[in-house]
């Protein structure tokens, strides 16, 4: 069986939680990603940003992005999955968290990759794959 670490984007970027949200989404569109790791100075997993936090979390609410910190939306408890879990394990805890996305840590919790639905989907059997979408796209 895979294991995440052999199917996950390797090198993933952090904004830092003391960075603007205005510095997030200029690293996103740079990095034509949709959403980010949050880091501390450590390097240790915060929380996740996307592109649709900015936007509803701040600029909907009549936020300032170029005040608002990635740290102010990093709630909560970070999901994440460690390097040598079997790519089932990510599957399953993407579609009970409902997230696209999974930062993926090592041994001393440092993110070392980003697992994606797709990267997950293209290693599953097809009749998982379905199961899959549903799961993480049904309504809460």
């Amino acid at each position: 069986m895979s294991t995440v670490r052999e199917i996950m984007t390797s090198n993933a970027e952090c904004i830092g939680g003391r960075e603007t949200l205005e510095a997030a989404a200029r690293k996103m569109r740079d990095l034509n990603v949709g959403a980010l790791p949050i880091c501390g100075e450590d390097q240790q997993l915060k929380g996740m940003l996307t592109d649709r936090d900015i936007v509803l979390k701040c600029i909907a609410q009549g936020g300032d992005p170029r005040s608002t910190t990635a740290g102010e939306l990093a709630q909560g408890s970070p999901v994440w999955i460690e390097a040598d879990q079997p790519v089932d394990d990510a599957w399953q805890l993407m579609a009970k968290n409902r997230i696209r996305r999974l930062p993926v840590l090592d041994g001393n919790h440092r993110l070392i990759g980003i697992v994606s639905q797709g990267d997950v989907a293209r290693h599953l059997p097809d009749d998982r794959v379905g199961e899959l979408v549903e799961a993480i796209s049904a309504s809460p």
